[in-house]
């Protein structure tokens, strides 16, 4: 049970440890020190910080992999419950106005970009659904599921529940209900199939099939549509493969930073309310410390400059000049598209911590975050508390 976390520790956090600076110390840089007791912890829970950033770095299961050579293994199914899960609510979202009538479970990690991603996009079009927010220590909250990564949503359908999984395809996979109201959920997965492959490295990998593509029920798409189309999923790729890369060694840019993070998303997350004590003491300061050297790997990983603040700024700076180009308020004009959604929910996740205060400070895209933030409320439901 414990040989994942061991070979975390050995493979990630020591070799870190070794360039860096010993453990005693690696709060020094912040403005409090760990208590005793929790220091204790510290080593233990390290690999906690994989399990929690790993929203941020999408450093396992968003991982792109080049597809050249590649093998194809094997697909697999959706998993199909005809009982619905045992879980736990702690919010509700609900928007009298919604007639879609989705009945949609949301599990996640509340500050995951990808998790955001899948909320901005619910929000967008006004849906109704509820939250689980997953402890990133136990898990218990996806114990029902032999897919272990967040976000999942469980939709309720003819007969059943069926699970689904990726943010990027969940988006499609709605969008393509929404539009296309003749087709039912459980027949547009089919439009998405989960493969397996083995990929240029020689790793088993898994992947969604047409993930950034919206499903027609006609082939006479106009042109302009299909080139609105081509644009839009060419930035939600974009998001996917470079924004979302430039986060993690921003926001765990020092040791400070990653303590003042973690604390940020145990307050919007609602930790304390959901879980006990030790478990947030864990995920804070366990994640905060593994994370902060994790971004070390993240940023030589996905090339980010030395000055990772910088990465940031272009990549928000290549965003606003393709908005600017189409002299509208939003990438999808007056009204905002999956693109706009898709790149909105990434940043928001970093939305309370200082490297967005600085992108707002050195960059220009604080006029459209805040377009797009009021079109959101606008949309969005009432939030419920459950679980207080």
């Amino acid at each position: 049970m414990w040989r994942p976390t061991f070979t975390i520790l050995r493979k990630v956090v020591f070799p870190s440890l070794k360039d860096n600076i010993r453990l005693s110390k690696i709060f020094y840089t912040t403005k409090s020190r760990l208590p005793r007791s929790t220091a204790k912890l510290t080593l233990v829970s390290a690999g906690v910080g994989v399990l929690i950033g790993a929203g941020y770095g999408g450093y396992t299961h968003y991982k792109l992999n080049s597809k050249k050579n590649v093998a194809l293994t094997e697909t697999e199914e959706y998993a199909f419950f005809q009982e619905a899960p045992k879980y736990q609510a702690h919010y509700k979202i609900i928007n009298e106005t919604d007639t879609t009538n989705l009945q949609l479970v949301l599990f996640q990690y509340q500050t995951c970009p990808f998790c955001c991603k899948v909320r901005a996009y619910l929000d967008s079009k006004g849906i109704s659904y509820e939250i689980v927010e997953v402890d990133a220590v136990l898990r218990q909250a996806i114990n029902w599921s032999d897919y272990k990564k967040v976000p999942i949503l469980l939709a309720k359908v003819d007969g059943g529940y069926q699970q689904l999984f990726d943010s990027t395809a969940i988006i499609s996979m709605l969008e393509t209900f929404l539009r296309d109201k003749t087709l039912q959920l459980h027949e547009i997965i089919k439009f998405y199939p989960i493969t397996k492959y083995i990929n240029e490295d020689g790793k088993n990998t898994t992947d969604i099939t047409n993930k950034y593509f919206i499903m027609h029920n006609s082939t006479n798409v106009h042109e302009k549509e299909k080139r609105a189309e081509n644009e839009e999923r060419e930035w939600r790729q974009w998001a996917d493969r470079v924004l979302v890369h430039t986060l993690s060694p921003n926001v765990y840019r020092t040791a400070g930073e990653a303590l003042e993070t973690f604390k940020w998303f145990e307050e919007v997350g609602g930790w304390r309310q959901s879980f006990p004590s030790w478990e947030c003491i864990l995920m804070v300061y366990g994640g905060a410390a593994a994370m902060w050297m994790i971004a070390k790997r993240l940023k030589a990983r996905h090339n980010i400059k030395d000055d990772v603040r910088q990465s940031l700024y272009d990549a928000a700076c290549t965003w606003m000049d393709a908005v600017k180009k189409k002299g509208t308020r939003f990438l999808g004009g007056e009204q905002p598209n999956l693109a706009d959604v898709t790149v909105y929910g990434v940043l928001s996740s970093i939305e309370g911590c200082q490297a967005f205060k600085d992108l707002r400070k050195n960059t220009d895209i604080g006029l459209w975050y805040d377009e797009m933030r009021k079109n959101m409320e606008s949309k969005r439901g009432r939030a419920l508390a459950i679980n207080a």
